[in-house]
């Protein structure tokens, strides 16, 4: 995969990364592969989307060395909007693989879309790629043999945010979003703690932007108890640190979270030395991969990567190193025994797919914000790399 001319072209896409993007149905063209990318384009998670879009489609140019070619057929992306909807996403993926003659699909959206789409891969018979969305339901209860995701899951997140957190003495409590995220989230942090002490789950509607009632509850459960304390935040969109206003440090209380976008790590400047697990930042992984991804990014937008277009690159970079080894069949049982256990570069390095529920399996890494004048946003420092084998990852589907 590595091409080490690959971030010192022009650009081809210099009107914007939409232009390797087609936006509705056409006939299918011998020497085509059609790839669906059902994202949220507007939406709650508009953002996030918006990256992995982006991520998605610098990963398959610079995968395919600018060609947007796999084995002699021409990669062509049919992308639509599910609004954040379930039912949009599932009506969609379905018009994707029905009409547009899609052979494989990206679920670029949040969970719950992702959730409602997985039994339309099992009823076309067709793969179906999961980046961002992370419940562990996806690749657990609800998952079936054509589903694979290279976005982190929720246990994969817990566990890293656990090992950087669990230590005997400390008193955690929980505040996550009311959703299949937030709840998967914590369930799978609970059972990772083995030193600490876990003594309440606070969840709030997904759309909270008042905190004081939550944060409340928190401040009781946790402001008469000795040694270290620590709010213990899952949230996707928002602002839950607010709650810090409530004079968390008058009761000896911190807050500890995951990694997130660079704007919502402008709230974390305020906390510095606050730890926890980021699946990415753009300053961390030292790589040919994320060095093309961060060059390529700065040369576009005059920016860096963010968290969800590292994982948008990564998620075209398992799909062209899959049909590079199947020689373009894109036949959904030759895909299946190929990408089991296949391992593909990344801007976090190598990812692997795990045959027993098509998760990848990837690093994580345990972090210490620090504040830098010459930077907008808190800093992740990175304090250590969580490979995946210290990560005992559960198998949580049925099938």
């Amino acid at each position: 995969m590595k091409n080490s001319n690959w971030h010192f072209r022009p650009l081809r896409v210099a009107a914007g990364l939409l232009a390797l993007l087609a936006y509705g149905g056409s006939m299918a063209e011998p020497n085509e592969i059609r790839i669906g990318l059902i994202y949220s384009k507007t939406g709650p998670l508009e953002v996030y989307s918006k990256q992995t879009e982006v991520g998605f489609t610098m990963g398959l140019d610079y995968a395919t060395h600018g060609t947007m070619a796999v084995a002699g057929k021409k990669l062509v992306v049919i992308a639509k909007d599910d609004q954040g909807k379930p039912d949009q996403g599932k009506s969609l993926l379905a018009a994707a693989y029905g009409d547009d003659k899609v052979d494989i699909a990206v679920a670029g959206g949040g969970s719950p879309v992702a959730l409602a789409m997985l039994p339309v891969a099992e009823e076309y018979k067709k793969i179906l790629l999961v980046e961002p969305a992370v419940a562990d339901s996806i690749t657990g209860e609800k998952w079936n043999k054509y589903i694979f995701r290279t976005a982190r899951n929720s246990s994969q997140d817990a566990i890293s945010n656990a090992l950087a957190l669990d230590k005997p003495g400390v008193t955690i409590a929980t505040l996550a979003q009311d959703s299949a995220f937030g709840r998967d989230g914590v369930k799978a942090f609970r059972e990772a703690i083995k030193k600490a002490k876990l003594v309440h789950e606070e969840y709030l509607p997904p759309a909270t932007t008042d905190f004081t009632a939550g944060g409340q509850h928190l401040i009781d459960k946790l402001k008469d108890l000795p040694g270290r304390k620590i709010i213990f935040i899952i949230w996707a969109g928002g602002n839950p640190l607010k709650i810090a206003d409530m004079d968390l440090k008058r009761h000896g209380i911190e807050i500890a979270t995951g990694g997130n976008i660079l704007p919502a790590l402008v709230a974390y400047k305020q906390f510095p030395g606050m730890e926890g697990s980021t699946y990415y930042y753009y300053g961390i992984p030292k790589n040919p991969v994320n060095e093309a991804l961060v060059a390529r990014h700065y040369s576009q937008f005059k920016t860096p990567p963010d968290f969800f277009t590292a994982g948008g690159f990564s998620a075209a970079m398992a799909l062209v190193t899959a049909l590079n080894n199947s020689k373009g069949d894109t036949s959904a049982n030759t895909l299946i025994k190929t990408m089991e256990g296949m391992s593909f570069d990344t801007p976090k390095g190598k990812m692997t797919f795990r045959k027993e529920d098509h998760q990848a399996l990837q690093s994580m890494y345990h972090f210490k914000i620090k504040v830098d004048p010459a930077m907008a946003w808190g800093v992740p420092e990175l304090v250590r790399e969580i490979k995946a084998d210290e990560m005992a990852i559960p198998i949580r589907n049925t099938r």
